[in-house]
C-alpha cells in the first residue's frame, strides 16, 4: 500500500515520515496529541497575544528592537507553510529612518495548546536577531524554548492530522 504524502513533514527523515504516516493512517495522532496537550491556550484576543509575546521577548531578547504589533492574521495560510510572519518595515520620517517590527500569527492558532503558540512566537522573535534559518537561528530558538524542535514536530503532526480529520481543540 502506498502511503500518502505528509505535506508538513517533508524536511524530516523518511523513517520519521513513515512512522507519522502509520499513526495518521490508524487515526492515532489525535489521541496522542490530546494526551500530551489536553487544553488550548486562552490568548484569544490580540492584546493578550501581544502581552504574552512581549513577556517572551523581555525574558530572552531584552536588547532586541521593539515590536510595534503582534496580531492574529487570517490572511496567513498554513498551506503555504507559513505559521507566522515577522515583518520589518522601514520608513523615512523627516531626516530619520524609522523601523517597525511586526509579528503576525495565523488565526488558525487561536485555538491550539499554549506550547504550540509559544513555539511559533519564539520562531518569529528569533528573526529579530537572525534573519535566516541558519544554525545560529535554531540555537536561539532552543535557548528561548528548550523543547523547540519537539514542539515544531508535534505542531506539524497536528497540522497533518487537522488536514485529514479536522481540529482537536
Amino acid at each position: 500500500m502506498k502511503q500518502r504524502q505528509i505535506n508538513y513533514l517533508n524536511g524530516y527523515s523518511p523513517d520519521l515520515q513513515r512512522q507519522a504516516a502509520e499513526l495518521l493512517e490508524a487515526d492515532r495522532v489525535g489521541a496522542l496529541l490530546l494526551k500530551k496537550y489536553p487544553h488550548s491556550h486562552a490568548l484569544s484576543n490580540e492584546r493578550a497575544l501581544y502581552d504574552y509575546t512581549i513577556d517572551l521577548k523581555n525574558d530572552h531578547l531584552r536588547s532586541s528592537p521593539p515590536l510595534s504589533k503582534v496580531i492574529y492574521d487570517d490572511k496567513i495560510h498554513v498551506i503555504n507553510h507559513a505559521l507566522g510572519l515577522h515583518t520589518f518595515v522601514s520608513r523615512v520620517q523627516g531626516n530619520k529612518l524609522k523601523a517597525k517590527h511586526e509579528i503576525r500569527v495565523s488565526t488558525l492558532f487561536r485555538q491550539v495548546p499554549e506550547a504550540f503558540l509559544r513555539m511559533i512566537l519564539v520562531h518569529e522573535l528569533a528573526h529579530l536577531r537572525e534573519k535566516e534559518h541558519n544554525k545560529a537561528f535554531y540555537k536561539l530558538c532552543c535557548y528561548m524554548e528548550p523543547d523547540y524542535h519537539q514542539l515544531e514536530f508535534d505542531l506539524r503532526l497536528y497540522l497533518s492530522h487537522r488536514e485529514r480529520f479536522g481540529d482537536l481543540w
